[in-house]
């Protein structure tokens, strides 16, 4: 399978999507916490991973 740029953003938000299902269904928090607060960090943070793993990925791609 090859990842292009849709299939891949397509995969992270799933993987974001599953993880907030598993927190707002375990009861550590309320509903409203980890839509407001959980939610928007763990997008930063998966943008933030895809940038620079996309960034090594080329420069090892030019070796």
């Amino acid at each position: 399978m090859e990842f292009d740029l849709m299939k891949s953003v397509g995969l992270l938000l799933a993987i974001v999507a599953i993880a907030i299902a598993g927190l707002a269904s375990a009861g550590f928090m309320d509903l409203s916490t980890v839509l407001m607060m959980v939610l928007p960090s763990m997008l930063v943070f998966a943008a933030i991973a895809f940038f620079v793993g996309m960034k090594h990925g080329e420069y090892r791609a030019g070796y």
